[in-house]
């Protein structure tokens, strides 16, 4: 079960319409999760961590709800 709140309906939409708190809320979510996935061998690669979120704001610019 996870212990972390969902992030509310309004910063989703306010993250789609592209307002950078919103999107910064986000990434803020999202971030132990990315840094567990940017993991090799016990170390945080960089790289990997920043074409992570990076992807991540992309996927949350391009969403719509009308679909």
């Amino acid at each position: 079960m996870r212990s972390k709140k969902l992030i509310p309906f309004e910063v989703i939409q306010k993250a789609v319409a592209g307002e950078p708190e919103a999107v910064d809320a986000v990434l803020r979510y999202y971030t132990a999760h990315i840094k567990y996935l940017s993991m090799y061998k016990g170390h945080i690669n960089d790289d990997t961590q920043d074409r992570l979120k990076a992807k991540l704001v992309e996927a949350i610019l391009k969403f719509r709800f009308d679909r």
